[in-house]
């Protein structure tokens, strides 16, 4: 025998019959989203808000056999041919790259298309046992979520989800030296992951969204004193993989605070990005403090930095 997980979403009219049956032996705390936690010596019971019922255990088959009987019964639901079917559509989507069938570390980048601001790279590790709770948390890369979403679900991911995070402010990132962006990006990526792997976590793959091709990755951090070679790189891994999304998520919940504080620093809503009024937002801040002020606010080797100071004409 193996330890099994078995998901599927129980219907509405099962739901209060599920409650009932397990009430007196409810856990005193709960994960979070979930309606009720059950500890079974074999199996781990878990119904979440959303209506996923979770079976994991050595007997999580016997356990939920008595439920999809139910919704056979009472629903005319095969539940195990429609866990069959979702377990082959997941297969063809995703083309053979499920990585959510491992326990990852996965890490991604905020901020390296910002003008103003700092890069923030995360490393999180997510395992099996984890994932519903980010799939229920509706994690997903960040880039694809609202800003007010990441800052209502980053404090539980950032709580429950063992992970690093490095932050390059602009001044640190001006005395990096390193104009290669993807070179500082490697470099921060690798850092980040080091860290994590260090922690001796039970991580069966290390998956990073590919910005350029694995062999130029090695050759950027090919001086660096501590590295990680094992890596899986893919393109759209946020999309692929619930560490790099959850990694996404931190990272671009750090990003945002960082520019909250420049907001209150500067007495000013500081644009993101790299266009347009990003470079009249240089120049109205360089009237106000001097072009030195640059330094501590901006990555000054972006191009906007000579197009402040064309707009205000300075050599």
């Amino acid at each position: 025998m193996k330890n099994q997980t078995i998901v599927f979403k129980i219907s509405d009219n099962l739901k209060d019959d599920v409650i009932d049956f397990y009430k007196d032996r409810f856990e005193e705390k709960n994960p979070p989203y979930s309606v009720f936690q059950v500890r079974d010596y074999d199996c781990i019971i878990t119904l979440y808000e959303s209506g996923k019922l979770m079976f994991q255990g050595l007997g999580a088959d016997i356990e939920a056999s008595y439920w999809t009987e139910q919704e056979r019964i009472k629903n005319n639901r095969n539940i195990n041919q429609e866990i069959k079917d979702k377990d082959k559509k997941k297969d063809i989507d995703e083309d053979h790259t499920n990585y959510n069938k491992y326990s990852t570390i996965g890490s991604d980048e905020v901020g390296t298309g910002d003008y103003f601001g700092p890069i923030v790279v995360t490393a999180a590790f997510v395992d099996k046992q984890k994932q519903m709770l980010l799939l229920d948390l509706g994690v997903r890369d960040s880039k694809k979520l609202t800003d007010e979403k990441i800052i209502s679900i980053a404090p539980t991911i950032i709580k429950e989800i063992p992970h690093v995070t490095y932050t390059l402010t602009p001044s640190d990132y001006n005395k990096f030296g390193i104009t290669n962006m993807n070179k500082v990006k490697a470099i921060l990526h690798n850092k980040a992951l080091y860290q994590l792997v260090c922690k001796r976590l039970p991580y069966q793959k290390i998956v990073v969204d590919q910005f350029c091709p694995p062999n130029k990755f090695y050759e950027h951090i090919s001086t660096v004193t501590h590295k990680v070679n094992n890596i899986t790189f893919t393109t759209h891994a946020e999309d692929k993989c619930l560490s790099v999304a959850a990694a996404s998520i931190i990272s671009r919940y750090i990003f945002l605070k960082e520019m909250k504080k420049l907001n209150t620093e500067l007495d000013e809503i500081v644009p993101k990005g790299a266009g347009d009024e990003v470079d009249k937002f240089g120049a109205k801040i360089v009237n106000k403090y001097g072009i030195k002020k640059l330094n501590d606010i901006a990555k000054l080797n972006f191009k906007n930095t000579d197009k402040i100071k064309e707009l205000l004409n300075i050599k």
